[in-house]
């Protein structure tokens, strides 16, 4: 059997931490805001939304309040 579709917020949270891992995005480095990545990535804003909760989730970045989101 092959491997089950992914869903785009993981497949672009998957690409988001490989440029972490590659130190494209540097630690201390702030992710575009929503609307760039949205155009940056092709994807809708609740795909984007979902994909930095998902970062979130796996430790690699933070949210500051009216700041933006930052590489950990």
């Amino acid at each position: 059997m092959g491997e089950l579709p992914r869903y785009e917020y993981v497949k672009l949270a998957d690409k988001i931490a490989a440029e972490i891992a590659s130190g494209k995005l540097p630690s201390g480095a702030a992710l575009p805001g929503e609307r760039a990545m949205t155009e940056l990535y092709e994807v809708s804003i609740g795909t984007v939304r979902r994909a930095v909760a998902e970062l979130r989730r796996r430790g690699l970045v933070a949210t500051l309040p009216a700041k933006g989101t930052f590489v950990l």
